[in-house]
């Protein structure tokens, strides 16, 4: 079932994803060589408790984690580009590093991913990280009452393919309001005019992901983080997207942007 939220739920999701974007901000600016995952997480779940939010992430335990999954952020490094588990890894020169968070403040969740190359960028890394930024944005782009949700995918999947990037289709998108994971999955490759038709109060989290070389996926024995399954670079690009009759309202921007 699709929950269609009022103007005024969505103003409410729009506080929480201003948190997020003003936390995966500090991230952004303390991941540098030499900094360990671990306290890149301690960092996160001191600003979720400052602020009284709480965090999507901790105890959750879906079928396809060896939960619960105990973290307030995702962190993942190079092949590995979903659901990365902090661990004891300081950063490297040359590192690309995907950010994931999902927030609840009173009862209002907002998710957002960006993801940066440490130090001394490669131009085929950069170039990664820009195609699912501009995938993002297409996507965004799509989301417009009349329109549907295989326009949103088809946007993706068209700059992936530009870009010379195969789809995994196994982890997309998603709706998202007072839980983390709701209806629909937004899968990140698709046919245009196909599936649900998009209406205002719609909330999405759209979420390109790609890698470099193959689109196939593997998990680490910790039995969260998803990695390329031929060890290519991967990026993660998400923001948290509100349809309204205006068009679409990306929700996890800063304060006052």
């Amino acid at each position: 079932m699709i929950e269609l939220k009022s103007p005024a739920e969505i103003q409410r999701m729009r506080v929480t994803g201003a948190f997020v974007a003003g936390v995966l901000a500090e991230l952004r600016a303390k991941a540098a060589v030499g900094v360990n995952l671990l306290d890149l997480e301690q960092h996160t779940r001191s600003l979720i408790r400052d602020r009284g939010a709480q965090s999507c992430y901790w105890d959750y335990a879906p079928s396809f984690g060896r939960g619960p999954f105990r973290n307030t952020v995702c962190l993942s490094v190079n092949d590995a580009v979903l659901h990365g588990l902090p661990h004891d890894y300081a950063l490297r020169d040359g590192d690309v590093l995907s950010m994931d968070l999902a927030v609840s403040i009173d009862g209002w969740v907002a998710d957002a991913a960006v993801t940066v190359v440490v130090g001394t960028p490669d131009e085929a890394d950069l170039r990664l990280v820009r195609a699912t930024e501009e995938a993002l944005s297409a996507g965004i782009d799509a989301a417009r009452p009349g329109n549907r949700l295989g326009d949103i995918s088809a946007a993706i999947g068209a700059v992936a393919e530009a870009y010379g990037y195969r789809v995994n289709t196994e982890f997309g998108g998603h709706g998202l309001g007072r839980t983390m994971h709701e209806d629909p999955h937004v899968p990140n490759r698709g046919k245009p005019g196909r599936g649900l038709a998009l209406r205002p109060g719609m909330t999405l989290a759209l979420e390109p992901w790609f890698a470099s070389g193959s689109p196939r996926i593997v998990t680490d024995p910790d039995g969260w983080t998803i990695r390329s399954a031929d060890g290519s670079r991967t990026a993660h690009s998400e923001h948290t997207v509100a349809i309204t009759g205006d068009g679409p309202v990306v929700l996890t921007l800063p304060e006052g942007a």
